[in-house]
């Protein structure tokens, strides 16, 4: 539970920060450098693929073979895509 208050206190911190930043870069004509660092450096942020995990998380989930572990039925991992081949320019 200690762990959960630090997370939301870090995370709303955080994203206050953020805001002041952004909002005082467009707002304040006197905003400087520490603004626009600290603005950029959130949406920077928030390009990270959070989806993407360390391939030895990811082979827990999905085995070996492809299919995931524990769900039964098909995968989703299974086989080749249905999408259409790119065209080429001389075609």
């Amino acid at each position: 539970m200690a762990v959960r208050i630090v997370r939301w206190g870090a995370l709303l911190g955080l994203g206050g920060v953020w805001w002041w930043a952004v909002l005082r870069l467009a707002l304040a004509p006197g905003a400087g450098v520490l603004e626009g660092a600290v603005a950029a450096g959130g949406w920077g942020l928030s390009l990270l693929p959070v989806h993407c995990v360390p391939k030895a998380s990811a082979t827990r989930v999905v085995g070996a073979t492809g299919e995931r572990l524990g769900l039964g039925g098909e995968s989703a991992c299974a086989g080749p895509t249905r999408a259409s081949p790119r065209r080429r320019s001389g075609g």
